[in-house]
């Protein structure tokens, strides 16, 4: 005899497009908890996008130091007048503008003739010319200029997405010297949400690049300078 199963009073007499079916109330609520779970899914997207985005960035509240180091590229901007306030604040005697030639002059001295218009002292700043293409080459030469004056506390001052690989190559190339890495803000990247602006995006991709480089490469090559 063929079994036969017994449905619960009344559900045989459902229509059968009603069989199976969460009542409505349910389909709301499980709408409004998958509609709760991307929200959550996208903000921890752009979290984790924006802590990629902050990563390049060294940023340490300044202390007193022998001297401030402005890298070059940028000395009639934020940079130098960073460096520029954190001496007049106190925490360094001299600022050092390090920066190959531009338009026939050092820029570093570009920079001092700016900063002097500013309302800067002339007396606060030094230049050290060089022509290197290449923050490990600048690292490379300056490590002299450093070991001449007998630093050992150098406040480090670049651009914001710039300070985390100056940071990584000075600290390497420049042993016995302790760099405080106190960046200048920059109108070109936005750490949060980079990828909703060209410029950062290109700048983000650009840094990370070169942070991979210095650890694949830079780091390589100066530990097998040290054997």
């Amino acid at each position: 005899m063929p079994y036969e199963v017994k449905l619960p009073d009344g559900l045989d007499q459902m229509p059968p497009s009603s069989r199976g079916r969460f009542p409505s109330g349910w389909r709301g609520l499980l709408l409004i908890a998958a509609g709760i779970l991307a929200a959550v899914l996208l903000i921890r997207w752009q979290a984790a996008l924006s802590l990629l985005g902050s990563s390049v960035i060294d940023s340490q509240a300044p202390r007193p130091a022998d001297l401030i180091l402005v890298l070059g590229g940028d000395f009639w901007g934020p940079r130098v007048v960073k460096a520029a306030e954190l001496s007049a604040l106190g925490y360094a005697p001299t600022v050092l503008i390090s920066g190959p030639p531009y338009a026939g002059r050092p820029e570093g001295e570009l920079a001092v003739d700016f900063l002097v218009k500013r309302g800067f002292r002339r007396e606060m700043f030094a230049v050290f010319p060089h022509t290197a293409a290449s923050t490990v080459g600048e690292a490379l030469a300056l490590r002299g200029e450093l070991a001449r004056r007998g630093v050992k506390r150098v406040i480090l001052v670049t651009s914001n997405y710039h300070s985390r690989r100056a940071a990584m190559v000075f600290q390497l190339f420049c042993p016995g010297i302790r760099f405080n890495s106190v960046p200048a803000p920059d109108s070109h990247y936005y750490a949060e949400g980079w990828w909703k602006s060209a410029d950062s995006r290109e700048i983000f991709l650009s840094e990370w690049t070169k942070i991979f480089g210095t650890l694949m490469i830079a780091y390589p090559r100066y530990l097998a300078s040290r054997w």
